[in-house]
């Protein structure tokens, strides 16, 4: 069964770059999911289609009315009932709730629909949230301007985890995050490019010495870069394998810039 997405959103154009282009169109074409959206526009009660009202209490902006979002949640949990799912999941995409991150886009990727709700001006009437919302998610510790590209990078990740979506499940496999490190460096012809080549190990056809200089690099990229990772993937020390990769990563690193700074003293003449 394709997974079945349904957005509740204010722009509902936005999602064209989901279902149209990159990895996701094509697994929209395979058919892998089905995205839906819905207007609360379509929703509102008067001539004007207001989905909106000033706040009680008084302060800035708008708040989004419960009554157009309540509808449109409840005619996109019909329609995922007609198609036969059991239970319905809806997700208010909101810098309040649980940060995003690889082990939560794995949890949403074992079920078999959501419901994405999208929300724009200052937020949404709070007895919406208690009385629809199952699942609060924010993308991380910073405001954007709605909810819509939230609901995008989390459709984009989710969708990646499908079987059949990417041409190499491998890939999604060795992504950054997906075991707490992040991803080895890459390269591609040609070998050597404005003076920088790529290292000779790679190009040894020795796969267990790949093997190992692609973990050491991983690992020691994500203690120059995210050492919060390593601790969260060792929280009791790194083991004897990871511990001697990480100095010789350290070595290598005090090499290069040894040699980068013997380099530049070259470039600009010092001389004893």
């Amino acid at each position: 069964m394709a997974l079945e997405f349904d957005v509740i959103t204010l722009l509902p154009e936005m999602f064209c770059a989901i279902t149209k282009f990159g990895i996701t169109g094509k697994a929209n074409r395979n058919k892998l999911y089905h995205l839906h959206t819905w207007n609360p526009r379509n929703y509102a009660t008067n001539h004007y289609r207001t989905v909106d009202d000033a706040p009680y209490g008084g302060g800035p902006g708008m708040v989004m009315m419960a009554q157009p979002l309540d509808q449109a949640i409840t005619d996109a949990k019909t329609r995922q009932t007609d198609t036969g799912i059991k239970q319905t999941h809806v997700i208010y995409l909101s810098p309040q709730g649980q940060c995003l991150d690889h082990e939560k886009i794995l949890q949403l990727s074992q079920l078999d629909s959501m419901i994405l709700l999208c929300g724009r001006y200052e937020g949404i009437d709070e007895r919406l949230i208690e009385e629809q919302v199952d699942e609060e998610i924010s993308l991380g510790d910073y405001v954007i301007s709605g909810g819509e590209l939230a609901a995008m990078v989390l459709i984009d990740a989710v969708i990646r985890q499908l079987p059949g979506a990417l041409g190499d499940m491998q890939s999604a496999n060795q992504d950054s995050h997906v075991a707490h490190l992040l991803e080895y460096p890459h390269y591609t012809r040609p070998d050597n490019y404005k003076g920088k080549t790529v290292p000779e190990v790679l190009l040894s056809g020795n796969h267990a010495r790949i093997e190992r200089w692609r973990q050491q690099q991983s690992i020691g990229r994500t203690w120059l870069k995210r050492p919060d990772l390593l601790t969260k993937k060792y929280p009791a020390g790194l083991p004897d394998k990871e511990k001697e990769l990480l100095e010789e990563f350290k070595q290598l690193q005090h090499l290069a810039i040894n040699q980068q700074e013997t380099d530049t003293t070259k470039g600009i003449g010092v001389t004893k």
